[in-house]
């Protein structure tokens, strides 16, 4: 399986002829900004390849995950999992000064939002697939615990 999706990263590289960066060299926004795109894609996935419903449905539950105040829940209790690598990326990006403000959150959230999405675009960007893939369930999981 991870192989389809090297697969796919690798030919979406070759076609294009894009190349690898040094990842931590990048603006902690532009991270987020592709962190943001990555994360709302699995997510609808998730709920997509769960089950056959309405659109409307998804979306619905795709909005209770894909937003400020859930991603700075999500990234909290991820904390202690993150390498040292990975946490100073989150922390660059929660650092970073955002051009725009989350709508049904509070600057806090989406500073930590931001972070969190930095995180997941430089792990997309570095193709850590299976690390990123895991914070994010950990993630959402965590969300669950919390109900």
């Amino acid at each position: 399986m991870e192989e389809s999706i090297n697969t796919f990263s690798g030919s979406l590289d070759e076609r294009f002829r894009l190349e690898d960066r040094d990842w931590k060299q990048y603006s902690p926004l532009t991270l987020a900004y592709v962190g943001d795109a990555v994360y709302d894609l699995v997510v609808r996935t998730i709920y997509v390849k769960g089950a056959n419903c309405q659109p409307q449905k998804i979306h619905q539950k795709v909005t209770a995950l894909v937003n400020a105040k859930s991603q700075a829940r999500m990234i909290h209790a991820l904390l202690p999992e993150l390498t040292p690598e990975e946490a100073s990326i989150f922390r660059r990006g929660k650092n970073a000064k955002p051009y725009t403000k989350a709508k049904h959150a509070s600057m806090r959230e989406h500073l930590d939002a931001t972070g969190f999405e930095a995180l997941i675009g430089y792990l997309y960007l570095k193709r850590e697939f299976v690390r990123m893939n895991l914070l994010i369930y950990r993630g959402i999981e965590s969300l669950k615990d919390e109900s």
